[in-house]
C-alpha cells in the first residue's frame, strides 16, 4: 500500500461480497469473537458486582460511583500508555497475557475480608489493562481478514460490543442478586481464563508487527500522536469516531429522562436498549449490501443524521416516541464501520495498536466528559432538552467533518466519479482503490 498523498483507504476485489458464513468459517475470527464475548462480558460483570458489593457494605453512593468510574479514567490511562504493547510484542501473546493478568487481579478480589480500597484498586487495575487487549484485538483483526470481510468483521465486533454493554449490566445484576457478588466475581475470573485459552489455542502465532527498537511508553505515545494527528485523513476519521460522545448522551441520561416521563428502571432500561439496537439491526445490511466506496461517500452525511435526529427530543416526546428517535439515530451510527475500516487501512501495521489506543482513549474521555456535562445541565433543564442540545452541537461538528472529508475528494482508481456508487460490477476485473489527497 503506498503512503503519502495517495495512500489507500480501502480496497475491494471485483464483485466480492462478504457473507457471515464465509467470515465465521475463518476459525481465527470465531476464536476472536468468542474471546470478545467472554472478555467484555467479564468486564461488565466485574464492574456491576464490585459496585453492588461496595454499596452493600458501605451504603455509600459516593464510593459506589468511584467504583463505577473504573470504566473511564483507568481505561484512558491504559489506552494512552499501554496500547502500544500490541505493536511491540506478538498480538496473540499480548491478549493472552492480558487475560492472565485480569484473571489474577479478579481472583485476588475473592480474598475474604478484602479492604474496600484494595477492591477498588484491583478493579481499576483490571480496567487499566483492558485497553491493551482491545487495541491488540482491533489490530489483529486486520491480520486475520481483509477487504470486505474486514468491514463485516468490524461490524460484527461493534454490534456484539453494543449488545454486551446492555445485556452485561442486566445479566450482572441478576447474577449478583441470585448468586452473590463473590460468585459473580468467580465467574468473571473464569471468563478470562477461558478467553485466554481460546486465543492461545485457536490463533496463529505471528511475529511482532514492529521491528523498531522498543521505545519508552511516553516516547511511543508522542510518536503515535504525531502519526494520527499529523495525517489529515486519520485525524478526520478519528474525530468522526469521537462524535459518539454526543450521540451517547441519551444513554447516560436514561434514568432522569425516564423519570421525567414518569417511568422507572424498566423505562430507563428500554431507553438504553433503544440507543444500541438500531445499529445492531442495520449493520448486516450496511456491510453486506452497501459497497465500500458508497459507505465512504455516505459516512459524513450519516454522521450528521445521527446527531440531527436527536434534536427532535426538544419536542419532549413520549417514551415510545423517544425510543423511536434514539433507535433511528443509532441506525445511522453504522457509519462508524466505514470510518473504522478506512482508519485501519491507512495506519501502518506496525503502529496499528497504538493508533487504536489513542482513538479509544479519546473516545472514552469524550464520552465521560460529555455525560458529566449533560448530567450537570440536566439538573436545571429537562433531560430531553439536553439530548437535543447534544445532538445539535454534534450535528454542527459532524457537518464540519463531513465537509472536510468531502474536500479530500476520494478517487477511484482509473474510474470516474460517476462509477463511485456502482462498486466494481461483475464485469469489471481490475481492483478498486480509494485514495485521498492529504
Amino acid at each position: 500500500m503506498s503512503r503519502g498523498a495517495g495512500r489507500s483507504l480501502a480496497r475491494s476485489g471485483p464483485a466480492q461480497r462478504a457473507s457471515f458464513r464465509d467470515l465465521f468459517a475463518v476459525g481465527e475470527f470465531r476464536a476472536l469473537w468468542a474471546s470478545q464475548i467472554l472478555s467484555v462480558g467479564g468486564d461488565r460483570l466485574a464492574l456491576v458486582a464490585l459496585t453492588l458489593l461496595i454499596y452493600d457494605r458501605t451504603h455509600s453512593a459516593f464510593l459506589a460511583a468511584i467504583a463505577f468510574a473504573a470504566g473511564t479514567l483507568p481505561y484512558f490511562v491504559g489506552a494512552l500508555f499501554l496500547a502500544g504493547l500490541g505493536d511491540r510484542f506478538p498480538r496473540r501473546s499480548v491478549m493472552v497475557a492480558t487475560d492472565v493478568v485480569r484473571l489474577i487481579l479478579v481472583a485476588a478480589m475473592l480474598v475474604p475480608r478484602m479492604p474496600l480500597d484494595a477492591l477498588i484498586a484491583l478493579l481499576y487495575a483490571v480496567t487499566a489493562v483492558q485497553p491493551v487487549f482491545d487495541a491488540a484485538k482491533s489490530a489483529i483483526i486486520r491480520d486475520i481478514v481483509s477487504g470486505e470481510q474486514f468491514a463485516l468483521a468490524a461490524g460484527i465486533i461493534q454490534s456484539t460490543f453494543r449488545v454486551l454493554i446492555v445485556a452485561g449490566a442486566a445479566v450482572g445484576g441478576v447474577l449478583v442478586a441470585f448468586l452473590g457478588a463473590r460468585w459473580a466475581l468467580g465467574i468473571d475470573a473464569a471468563s478470562f481464563a477461558a478467553s485466554g485459552l481460546i486465543l492461545q489455542v485457536a490463533l496463529r502465532s505471528r511475529a511482532a508487527a514492529s521491528a523498531a527498537p522498543r521505545q519508552r511508553p511516553l516516547a511511543n505515545l508522542v510518536s503515535g500522536t504525531r502519526l494520527v494527528f499529523g495525517d489529515k485523513a486519520l485525524r478526520t476519521l478519528m474525530l468522526l469516531g469521537w462524535l459518539a460522545a454526543f450521540y451517547e448522551v441519551p444513554s447516560g441520561l436514561a434514568a432522569p429522562y425516564a423519570g421525567k416521563l414518569g417511568g422507572g428502571p424498566v423505562a430507563a432500561g428500554l431507553l438504553i436498549a433503544s440507543t444500541q439496537i438500531g445499529s445492531v439491526v442495520a449493520m448486516p445490511y450496511f456491510t453486506k449490501r452497501i459497497g465500500p466506496l458508497t459507505r465512504l461517500r455516505w459516512m459524513g452525511p450519516m454522521a450528521v443524521c445521527t446527531q440531527m435526529v436527536l434534536v427532535l427530543a426538544v419536542l419532549r416526546p413520549s417514551l415510545a416516541v423517544s425510543m423511536a428517535i434514539f433507535t433511528v439515530s443509532n441506525v445511522f451510527t453504522v457509519y462508524q464501520i466505514a470510518a473504522n475500516t478506512a482508519f485501519v487501512e491507512r495506519v501502518p501495521n506496525e503502529r496499528r495498536a497504538q493508533a487504536f489506543g489513542l482513538a479509544n482513549a479519546g473516545l472514552v474521555v469524550g464520552q465521560g466528559v460529555a455525560t458529566a456535562i449533560a448530567g450537570a445541565v440536566a439538573e436545571v433543564v429537562p433531560p430531553s432538552t439536553v439530548v437535543a442540545l447534544a445532538g445539535g452541537l454534534g450535528a454542527v461538528i459532524a457537518c464540519g467533518l463531513a465537509l472536510r472529508w468531502r474536500r479530500m475528494s476520494p478517487t477511484v482508481g482509473r474510474h470516474s466519479a460517476r462509477h463511485l456508487g456502482r462498486e466494481a460490477s461483475v464485469t469489471r476485473q481490475e481492483p478498486v482503490q480509494i485514495s485521498v489527497r492529504g
